[in-house]
């Protein structure tokens, strides 16, 4: 299957450019796209694309590829918009836009959002043993637990190349754009701090909502939320489940913590399941799945394929052969109404002000 990348920063180079590498057998990339023509040439050097560029557009009107992977940052709504009305399978890394309207302006086509943790092989036993349990109906509480050092130290050892050849005040015009998206999210007068809450939700706390919508479905009610520290400080959020049971999530960003930490405890009248996830951006680093049961005996399960590399996968099957993906719209679409009712109930608790689509 030929393919595009849009995107060619730190997540591509780390984590896409290699795992595309030895799966030649399923993708040849024919084009890549980036605001910097250096990180373009970098990762088509890399992936042996002769197709670069620093506008979408142009890139789509040019063709030569039958997908697209969104990895750009930020909201992919109008990228995505325009891939599909140009008649091609989109993959698209999360969060898939910062508001609803982004969504509801997507024409019809193949579209797949990218939660890489959702076909973990841990995650997938988890959801196997669950099911067995009776499913979200046997769950008492689902607590996270997210410890999250700086992105540099995460990547320090993957040797990136910087782009530096951005146009000026490109980059301001983005940013931009992407604060009036947030305001169109939450309101013209939406408090820093609860668009700050809102950033970090779709931006990171979304790979925690993306299981809860896999273990139990997407929570209706937040009824707490609460953050704390030097910004992007600690997070704190709790509600119901949405069949019985409650769940918690606490997200911290602790900028020199030796190395990035997630577990996800999922108590039930029997037991729990436990997962344990690595730093993201090692190829191979195993899921620990821990299963306590009766008399207190805990079963470890891990498996060193890549959750990445089986997305990848699940994509070509969706392409090639029709296999509906674990998150199309609706799921994406679910998340970032959660991440408004987050940020919602964050402003309604602290007597800040909220409009928009999250009032």
């Amino acid at each position: 299957m030929r393919i595009a990348l849009v995107g060619c920063g730190a997540v591509t180079q780390a984590v896409y450019v290699p795992l595309l590498s030895r799966r030649r057998e399923l993708f040849e990339v024919t084009a890549v796209c980036d605001l910097s023509a250096t990180l373009a040439d970098a990762v088509g050097d890399r992936l042996g694309a002769p197709g670069r560029y620093t506008e979408l557009e142009r890139m789509l009107a040019d063709g030569g590829f039958d997908a697209v992977l969104m990895l750009a940052s930020g909201s992919h709504g109008e990228a995505v918009r325009q891939a599909l009305a140009a008649g091609y399978a989109v993959l698209c890394e999360k969060p898939l836009a910062l508001t609803r309207a982004e969504v509801e302006a997507l024409p019809e086509g193949r579209l797949m959002v990218g939660y890489m943790k959702q076909y973990d092989p841990a995650v997938r036993r988890a959801e196997q043993l669950l099911a067995e349990l009776g499913g979200a109906e046997a769950i008492r509480s689902v607590e996270v637990t997210v410890l999250h050092p700086s992105g540099e130290s995460q990547l320090a050892f993957a040797n990136l190349t910087r782009a530096q050849d951005v146009v000026p005040g490109l980059l301001a015009e983005l940013r931009k754009a992407e604060d009036a998206l947030v305001s169109a999210a939450l309101g013209e007068a939406a408090d820093p701090a609860t668009r700050a809450l809102y950033n970090v939700a779709l931006g990171s706390i979304c790979h925690d909502l993306s299981l809860l919508r896999r273990f139990t479905g997407s929570p209706s009610v937040i009824d707490h939320v609460e953050t704390w520290g030097p910004g992007p400080g600690s997070i704190e959020i709790s509600g119901p489940l949405p069949a019985t049971g409650r769940f918690s999530i606490r997200w911290h960003y602790l900028e020199d913590y030796p190395a990035y930490r997630e577990t996800v405890a999922i108590h039930h009248e029997r037991g729990t399941l436990e997962l344990v996830f690595p730093a993201p951006y090692l190829m191979n680093a195993p899921t620990t799945l821990t299963v306590v049961s009766g008399a207190e005996t805990r079963t470890e399960f891990r498996d060193v394929t890549e959750a990445f590399e089986v997305q990848l996968a699940a994509f070509h099957a969706y392409v090639t052969e029709g296999r509906a993906p674990l998150t199309g719209e609706a799921g994406g679409l679910e998340d970032i109404v959660t991440a408004q009712r987050i940020a919602a109930r964050y402003a309604v608790q602290h007597g800040l002000p909220i409009g928009g689509e999250a009032a």
